[in-house]
């Protein structure tokens, strides 16, 4: 896997990254919930909890999911699947939700899949981000989840 972090757009916070793994295994690793399970996540928190209508996701399906850090605090994330073209884009909505299960800002996450040689190209663009702090500290959790996803992709082979 190689990474760029291209210079972030004020509010907005853009990855790529390459995988050695095909496109479609890449994309069901988004899509199907049994691959979802596996890695969406940072390495150090486990997905605990998780509420997709389908197996695989659809647009217009809303979705919550807990990651649970190893403290044992629980971060819930909900939103609803805008967009998914086969092997080619994703995108959905993400916002946090505090204690009290209320949603905080939210913003959109689209994924894109392109063929890289043997590997797959992915492009995370994540908008809008009300501040430079918020942008950075999602930058980390997607560097961090993305290694998973990598290490996840390599153990199936």
């Amino acid at each position: 896997m190689t990474a760029t972090n291209a210079k972030p757009v004020d509010g907005e916070l853009l990855i790529e990254r390459r995988f050695e793994a095909p496109r479609a295994l890449v994309f069901a690793a988004w899509t199907d919930r049994n691959h979802l399970v596996q890695w969406s996540c940072p390495r150090d928190m486990t997905f605990s909890a998780v509420d997709i209508e389908a197996d695989i996701v659809q647009a217009g399906a809303p979705y919550r999911i807990c990651m649970t850090d190893a403290d044992g605090t629980e971060h819930w994330l909900s939103g609803v699947y805008r967009d998914v073209v086969a092997q080619s884009r994703l995108s959905y909505t993400a916002a946090w939700e505090d204690d009290a299960g209320q949603r905080g800002h939210e913003t959109l996450v689209t994924v894109t899949f392109e063929d890289a040689g043997t590997g797959t190209k992915l492009t995370l663009h994540q908008t809008t981000f009300l501040s430079e702090d918020a942008r950075d500290g999602h930058r980390q959790g997607w560097d961090s989840t993305l290694d998973h996803l990598d290490a996840y992709l390599a153990a199936l082979g």
